[in-house]
């Protein structure tokens, strides 16, 4: 009986969609998008992906998260879409955006994989700093600048010591936040707190590689009065350190479009 359903399990592969432009993606993710019988898709993946290249018969299955919105969709139920479409015997596509091993609970998924004896195959993609950073003409390390990048999420999920903050502040590092944008005046108010300098440039980026890309500048001092009132859209990116000082030179993408290429929340049953 076990040979049997060995035989007709499928499989999954799990992949990076990248931070938002369609050409981004790499030509191995294309391929599978063309093959997968099933792709269960995050919210922060350019819809326009899967209507370019999945199949026209393909189910494709929203699955998003968003933080502070009570429409996302638990972890645990997307788990059991992924084994329980592959233990049909269909070829499935977990298609998440950014890169799969960047903030994405890729754990979770791989080890209900592991548990259910189902196979998987890995796509990375470009990470959402790496996108926001070059089309935002910011280094995220540069010679005379920083000789090291920490990559950090600041939700209200994140809890951090003291000591953590202390390190962070007195860090040359480029400090590249996650999920950041939406509390970025607590976050400054925490850098000065433990001595951050206040000049300390600043970058938000919105909507990264995509033509409703915005790029706002501003210094840890001066982001309450620089955005108040403002609400970022999401994804937003936050980096902080010398680097976003020279987005005024290298800045090179054109873009300010309104709206959003990025589906709202659905709730799969």
């Amino acid at each position: 009986m076990s040979n049997e359903l060995n035989q007709i399990t499928g499989k999954v592969v799990i992949a990076g969609a990248g931070p938002g432009d369609v050409e981004l993606i790499t030509v191995k993710l294309q391929k599978r998008l063309a093959e997968a019988d099933v792709i269960i898709v995050d919210r922060l993946v350019n819809p326009e992906i899967t209507d370019l290249y999945a199949r026209p018969d393909a189910l494709v299955l929203m699955t998003g998260k968003q933080g502070y919105h009570d429409g996302s969709v638990a972890q645990t139920d997307i788990n059991k879409l992924l084994v329980g479409h592959a233990q049909n015997g269909k070829t499935v596509l977990r298609l998440k955006g950014g890169d799969v091993a960047f903030f994405s609970n890729v754990l979770d998924e791989l080890q209900s994989l592991h548990e259910a004896g189902i196979s998987f195959e890995i796509i990375p993609g470009i990470t959402a700093a790496s996108g926001a950073s070059a089309y935002a003409g910011i280094p995220l390390t540069a010679r005379g600048y920083a000789k090291a990048v920490q990559f950090i999420t600041f939700n209200p999920c994140s809890f951090y010591n003291r000591d953590q903050w202390k390190a962070w502040a007195s860090s040359s590092d480029t400090l590249v936040f996650y999920m950041a944008a939406r509390n970025l005046e607590g976050l400054a108010e925490l850098f000065l707190r433990y001595t951050k300098k206040p000049h300390t440039a600043l970058a938000v980026i919105e909507q990264a590689t995509t033509e409703h890309q915005r790029v706002h500048v501003s210094t840890l001092t001066n982001v309450k009065n620089d955005f108040a009132g403002v609400k970022f859209s999401s994804p937003s990116l936050v980096i902080i350190g010398d680097v976003v000082e020279l987005h005024e030179q290298f800045n090179w993408y054109v873009a300010n479009k309104a709206g959003s290429v990025f589906n709202e929340l659905v709730t799969v049953k």
